[in-house]
């Protein structure tokens, strides 16, 4: 099972260093009719409220290229080697900047069309704003691919039944974040998520974390592998809060 080690964020952070030395290639991707598109390593642009970001971050990545009609409709089209290791996480993101215990809701939607081959996981990512905790909602995934951490058992929340991990990723000095991995216990390809009853599970019942300000809510395809080419569509995405 391949592990997750590095975080994108932490990636990202060091994107100016990383791209010197990371293999990304440049062939061509399929073409999509869509106002935005971009093969580049870092690519990103905003549309109605959503930031769209290519994010090839992991070592021996291939190509990618990321298009976008809207910030809730969009894809990707990868062709990593068929190696370990994460490569990429394509994302669409959703500012929320709102403390866990002044959410009356947050909320989302998300149907998508995935491959049938090569080694990867359709997941939320919600980032606190100290990037002190990372949740990780995987609605479906596929391969050669595993949650960070030990197995904390089961749990039923937000409208879906989890399989529950907790880890812990080591930054370069030496400082740290928690990982809470929530793997859905069936692939599902569309439906909605109530992520607030996550979140407070999280804090009120285990106490792994106090009364966190949720920075944004990502949403995206964490692709190991895709060798020969694949497409990953977001076919329509929501994320609302109040």
């Amino acid at each position: 099972m391949a592990t997750r080690t590095l975080s994108r964020i932490t990636k990202a952070l060091l994107a100016p260093a990383l791209a010197l030395g990371a293999t990304v290639g440049l062939a061509s991707a399929p073409a999509h009719a869509a106002v935005w598109n971009s093969c580049d390593q870092w690519g990103n642009t905003s549309l109605n409220g959503y930031t769209l970001y290519n994010n090839i971050w992991g070592q021996g990545a291939g190509s990618q290229c990321i298009w976008a009609n809207s910030g809730t409709n969009w894809g990707a089209w990868a062709n990593h080697p068929n190696t370990g290791g994460i490569k990429s996480y394509p994302n669409a993101k959703k500012v929320i900047n709102k403390s866990i215990t002044s959410l009356g809701s947050l909320n989302s939607s998300y149907n998508v069309t995935v491959p049938s081959a090569g080694s990867y996981n359709t997941s939320y990512d919600v980032w606190d704003t100290d990037y002190d905790y990372e949740i990780m909602l995987w609605v479906n995934y596929h391969g050669a691919v595993g949650a960070l951490g030990s197995y904390q058992g089961n749990a039923t929340l937000g409208g879906h039944n989890w399989n529950v991990y907790k880890g812990r990723v080591y930054r370069a000095d030496g400082t740290y974040w928690d990982v809470f991995s929530f793997l859905r216990t069936s692939d599902s390809n569309s439906g909605t998520v109530q992520i607030l009853p996550i979140l407070k599970w999280i804090k009120d019942t285990k106490r792994w974390m106090g009364n966190e300000t949720i920075g944004d809510v990502q949403f995206g395809f964490e692709i190991t592998s895709s060798s020969g080419g694949l497409d990953f569509r977001t076919n329509n995405l929501t994320v609302s809060s109040s």
